[in-house]
């Protein structure tokens, strides 16, 4: 479980985020969503620790992340996998250098430790044979699923995604929610993913918190969210149905 209480965060005066408190449970996928600008970003950017909040806690488990050192921090963020909107492959590096990249950097296992453990991870997102490719072979979707078993291949407890079906078609976007679903549930993993795709929020969205202008507006599920009165929740949904159906009329 990561909590955040009363999280302010500012940028030269300028009020980002304002008093937001939000709980994202172990087990499940937690989504953000909000329209650019309303500091979802900046919220996901303050859990892991990549800016400092101005008052406020985060808590990871029992543990008050947001006054620990940086060496204090260090443990917690073994615990992390990150998948980035654009997979953030290195490109002169294989499939399986990718993914083993994590182990290389913060274990003292065996090549043969590794190497099983790397395996394990690909065959768990279905790129079996996948090992010795370049990202320049890979489509869209397997960058993805390797971005994907990079971040798994620690065996991590908290698992943060930056808009995972950004450029991917929606069939393919399906398999990628599905996919980080499944490794949610199987693992108990704290899964919190920032995202503006409502075919995600539908089909996954198992606690999901809305930001406006830097306030948490609405938390509810995918159930409550097409029985909503909050107006500016609406407001999101109808446009980003409108975009999504502008771009699909674009592409024809």
């Amino acid at each position: 479980m990561i909590k955040a209480e009363h999280i302010t965060k500012s940028f030269e005066g300028r009020i980002v985020l304002n008093d937001v408190s939000a709980t994202f449970e172990a087990g499940k996928t937690n989504l953000v969503i909000g329209k650019s600008g309303s500091g979802k970003t900046v919220l996901i950017k303050c859990l892991v620790g990549l800016h400092e909040v101005d008052s406020g806690c985060i808590w990871y488990d029992q543990i008050d992340f947001s006054h620990l050192g940086f060496k204090e921090r260090k443990a917690i963020r073994r615990d992390i996998g990150m998948i980035f909107q654009g997979g953030a492959l290195l490109d002169s590096s294989t499939v399986e250098e990718n993914v083993k990249l994590p182990l290389d950097l913060f274990t003292n296992q065996s090549e043969k430790e590794k190497m099983e453990r790397v395996n394990f991870c690909l065959q768990r997102v279905r790129l079996n044979n996948a090992n010795h490719l370049y990202p320049a072979e890979l489509s869209g979707g397997m960058i993805k699923r390797v971005a994907i078993a990079r971040a798994i291949v620690m065996n991590p407890k908290y698992l943060f995604c930056d808009e995972p079906n950004s450029g991917l078609d929606p069939q393919t976007a399906i398999v990628i929610d599905n996919l980080i679903q499944e490794i949610t549930q199987e693992y108990g993993i704290t899964t919190i993913i920032n995202t503006h795709d409502m075919n995600s929020v539908m089909e996954i969205g198992e606690k999901i918190y809305f930001i406006y202008e830097g306030r948490k507006w609405w938390e509810g599920n995918k159930g409550d969210i097409l029985h909503t009165d909050n107006r500016e929740l609406n407001d999101f949904v109808f446009a980003s149905a409108m975009a999504k159906r502008a771009k699909a009329n674009a592409c024809r």
